[in-house]
């Protein structure tokens, strides 16, 4: 059996997230291995892969702030919010800097975001980039998030660089079009590299050739540890967890919470929930 732990890639261009899984079955030689946070294929950097039992910890790092590197060019419309997508109307621009901070402002903080119509949301059981290729309207319901930080690095005429941080959920090719829109000049998205999931940045990330060498995996106790709380529990309590019993608070606060034995070995995650700790998952 392959070990248990997480692989932090550096995502090519042009490469799906499902494409990276695929190699990394090969690589690491098991089918159980999934990602957290899916990147789209023109989008580079950081993407979480998991490896066995560590599987179980993708959901939850998915939640988990990110940090991206974009390019945003105004006076462009297309049908993706991207590079990617076919244009639909191209604008002059002749917009003052200040206005476009003023813009930026407006996207910055907890807000609602309309996701783009070709994108990976499902509507009526369809996935909403099907139908919209199919040429049907997908009305998608806008969503909260938040963007802690949207930060402009460089203003080039109509191209704009920035880096985002923000909450699970957001499409930062919405950023592009809202922003675009606001101004009223249109705008999508040219560039994006993903810098860092939650704790796992580029610095940890590996390429595919890399991998190809040398396959590099972070084990599910320090993975656990890097992005959650932690719990050290005594030899009874280690095995009530075990068996996927509830325990006492500790009063660590929201969100999972890595549970750790007596011998330091990872045992669960959990969520306190009033006066117990229940049980999220269970690794041993």
């Amino acid at each position: 059996m392959a070990e248990s732990g997480l692989i932090i890639v550096d995502k090519p261009a042009d490469w799906t997230s499902h494409d990276v899984v695929g190699k990394l079955r090969g690589i690491a030689g098991t089918r159980r291995v999934g990602h957290a946070g899916t990147l789209d294929p023109m989008a580079t950097g950081v993407l979480v892969i998991g490896v066995e039992k560590a599987t179980r910890l993708l959901g939850h790092l998915a939640l988990t702030e990110k940090v991206y590197e974009a390019t945003i060019l105004l006076g462009v419309t297309t049908n993706t919010d991207d590079a990617e997508g076919e244009v639909l109307a191209t604008t002059p621009v002749d917009v003052a800097e200040a206005d476009i901070r003023a813009g930026i402002a407006a996207l910055t903080g907890p807000i609602m975001q309309v996701p783009p119509q070709v994108s990976a949301i499902k509507v009526n059981g369809e996935r909403a980039y099907k139908l919209a290729r199919a040429g049907e309207e997908v009305e998608l319901k806008a969503r909260p998030i938040t963007v802690h930080s949207f930060e402009v690095t460089s203003i080039d005429g109509p191209s704009i660089r920035a880096t985002i941080r923000c909450s699970s959920g957001t499409y930062i090719r919405s950023l592009a079009r809202d922003l675009g829109a606001g101004l009223g000049v249109g705008g999508h998205l040219t560039s994006l590299r993903r810098t860092s999931v939650g704790p796992y940045g580029l610095a940890q990330a590996r390429t595919i050739e890399q991998l190809g060498q040398e396959c590099t995996i972070l084990p599910i106790g320090d993975a656990v540890s890097a992005a959650f709380p932690r719990r050290d529990v005594t030899e009874e309590e280690a095995r009530v967890v075990s068996h996927g019993g509830r325990l006492p608070v500790a009063g660590i606060g929201k969100g999972p919470i890595g549970v750790f034995g007596p011998d330091g070995a990872l045992l669960a995650l959990v969520e306190e929930q009033g006066r117990i700790a229940k049980p999220l998952a269970v690794f041993v």
